[in-house]
């Protein structure tokens, strides 16, 4: 070949590749659903780039030259191996089906697990796998590098940039509880009204770049009310971990009423008002997986049966959330 070429259009391989096969042009646009002007011009364009003749024609028949009969098996293997990428990353279909889908579900033993679960239900020819490692700040940044596919969390508590670039729907208002330790004289009641924390310092997060909007949410839930962000303390894994610092600093730690239970604390329901926490299944936009529509289904079908979209009469929520909430609706 005596030319350069450079990203070679696949299209134009393909209109090849059907005239070589069926050495007629006719044949070979109606193969592929083209006109047969539309396919002469690709394979001319083809012939121009590469700067040879593929094809010898007459009025009776048509033949591949030299150089095209080179090019012949080149073409089969690049259409070959760009069909194999397309299926590998297709849509839909059992080839999406077949790439794992990695959700991070923040903490074992939460709703979220529960959407997994029946997710799984509806699509079980999916590889749905979850881990519990962030908040939704440090799940979005994943989910931005193509790390993860979907988390959890307050979505309006993301920056408007990182929310450009991700697809949500609602789930649940969460109501919120406080954690608080054992011997805490909290901790005798059934409630906590939010009054009672005036003066608290009370543990949400703070330092932790991997839960920026859960901080956030509790700075505008304590503002003019007297209570107080705890300081950062060291980041703990797992549950175990969790109780030991908690049982060292002796702060509240706000949570939300399904927070799994740990060793030395008990779990209180927040009242007057009731504070909700927005939840929304988040996902990278434009992702497509059969995953995802399984997640969204099973979010939807236990948000319906359990009311998890009615918000109480007297209940709290930063009025960006309940927009985007309702919005999304």
């Amino acid at each position: 070949m005596t030319g350069e070429p450079r990203d070679v259009d696949p299209r134009l391989l393909r209109a090849f590749l059907a005239v070589a096969e069926e050495l007629h042009f006719t044949r070979a646009a109606a193969r592929l659903y083209v006109a047969q002007q539309a396919l002469s011009r690709d394979v001319r364009r083809l012939e121009r780039e590469l700067g040879i003749g593929l094809f010898a024609r007459s009025t009776r028949q048509v033949t591949l030259t030299v150089e095209g009969e080179r090019l012949l098996p080149y073409a089969r293997r690049v259409l070959a191996a760009h069909d194999e990428l397309a299926a590998a990353f297709a849509r839909g279909g059992a080839a999406a089906a077949a790439r794992p889908l990695l959700v991070d579900l923040n903490t074992p033993g939460l709703i979220f697990g529960r959407i997994l679960d029946r997710a799984r239900q509806l699509a079980p020819q999916c590889e749905l796998m979850a881990r519990y490692e962030s908040g939704l700040t440090g799940a979005a940044a994943e989910i931005a590098a193509g790390r993860l596919h979907a988390s959890f969390g307050r979505y309006a508590g993301l920056p408007v940039a990182v929310r450009a670039g991700l697809e949500q729907q609602p789930v649940r208002y969460e109501p919120m509880a406080v954690l608080l330790p054992t011997g805490h004289p909290l901790a005798e009641l059934d409630e906590v009204p939010l009054a009672r924390l005036a003066g608290e310092r009370v543990y949400a997060g703070a330092g932790n770049d991997r839960t920026l909007e859960w901080t956030d949410l509790a700075s505008r839930l304590f503002e003019g009310r007297g209570i107080e962000v705890a300081p950062p303390a060291p980041l703990a894994v797992g549950p175990e971990e969790f109780a030991r610092i908690m049982a060292k600093h002796r702060n509240p730690v706000l949570a939300v009423v399904g927070f799994p239970e740990l060793p030395g604390a008990v779990l209180r329901p927040l009242v007057d008002p009731v504070p909700l926490s927005p939840v929304s299944l988040v996902w990278r936009r434009g992702l497509r997986h059969p995953g995802i529509d399984a997640l969204r289904g099973a979010a939807a079908e236990l948000a319906a049966a359990e009311g998890w979209l009615t918000r109480p009469v007297d209940a709290w929520i930063p009025a960006t959330d309940a927009l985007i909430m309702m919005t999304q609706q």
